[in-house]
């Protein structure tokens, strides 16, 4: 496993978020896409001018996608909506059969035929209730799929480049899975656990040594590397498509929480972070936390998939 060495990381123009989840490079915007949940945003930035945008939602966005007919899929607590417009009309394309009091829409993406697909997150953090859903809007009227479930927290949402295979993370268990899948049947097959983490010492506190963090959301690169963020682990780790760790990345924010490929050639690493109720001093020592940060890479990334309706 190689450590890489110090790489060149610097926030965008752009506020810090409470807790930044879910971008993505819009190609023909050349704008990056997040959202704050929860400060009930949606935000957007111009890195070549500076200029930034931020949207207020009814409830925590979750996670959102492009639309390939123009506007957004987003996913807000109690259900999946659907905006033609920047700041325009949200109208409801599904409502979600969780408890919107303790499960709310958490990481999530689209699939490279066009479905959205939503992890949720059940906010007592006691039970395995949070689950994997695929809404598909092709044909008109949506059809939810039940992909997965038995998690806490859902997270960690990616497909190999040649979308045969699908990654999804449990964030509290410090678990990735990996699944093969069949995108025209959109079934799930071969359940393997694709990187287990070290589960945080009893005891630990921020500002201590000895813990690693937590898989967070993550993104595949052109040559198949899936890049997750460790929440609480100030580090962003590389992985081979068989699960070896290949190398890890240190990150001047403490909770980074997911990564997205940018930029007109894909090159630029994108990562949301957090610094919702993080400790006073953590906060003074990162003064970056919260921040979207970005790097260039040598592999490029793999576009954003777009929602088809």
């Amino acid at each position: 496993m190689q450590k890489t060495p110090d790489t060149a990381w610097h926030a965008i123009a752009a506020p810090p978020s409470e807790l930044g989840e879910s971008p993505f490079w819009h190609p023909d915007e050349r704008r990056l896409y997040w959202v704050d949940i929860p400060a009930r945003r949606i935000c957007r930035a111009d890195p070549q001018t500076g200029t930034h945008e931020s949207w207020p939602m009814p409830a925590e966005p979750g996670c959102m996608a492009p639309a390939l007919s123009g506007g957004l899929v987003i996913a807000l607590r109690d259900g999946v909506y659907r905006a033609h417009d920047w700041g325009g009309p949200l109208t409801l394309l599904v409502r979600f059969t969780h408890d919107p009091a303790t499960t709310r829409a958490n990481d999530g993406k689209c699939d490279p035929l066009g479905r959205f697909w939503v992890g949720t997150m059940y906010e007592p953090r006691d039970q395995p209730r949070a689950e994997l859903l695929s809404i598909d809007c092709r044909s008109g009227s949506p059809v939810v799929a039940r992909m997965a479930g038995g998690a806490i927290i859902a997270n960690g949402l990616a497909w190999s480049p040649d979308a045969r295979t699908v990654y999804w993370a449990d964030t509290p268990r410090h678990r990735v899975h990996a699944w093969d899948w069949e995108p025209t049947a959109n079934a799930l097959s071969r359940h393997r656990v694709f990187h287990q983490f070290a589960p945080k010492p009893d005891g630990w506190q921020p500002g201590q040594p000895g813990y690693g963090g937590r898989p967070d959301g993550a993104a595949v690169d052109s040559a198949g590397h899936y890049h997750v963020a460790l929440f609480e682990g100030a580090r962003l780790c590389r992985f081979s498509p068989t699960g070896e760790l290949l190398a890890e990345t240190a990150l001047p924010v403490q909770c980074p929480t997911m990564p997205c490929f940018g930029g007109d050639d894909l090159k630029t690493l994108y990562v949301t972070s957090a610094r919702h109720r993080r400790p006073a001093q953590e906060l003074a020592d990162q003064p970056e936390s919260g921040r979207v940060i970005a790097a260039r890479v040598a592999v490029p990334g793999l576009p954003v998939n777009f929602f088809l309706d």
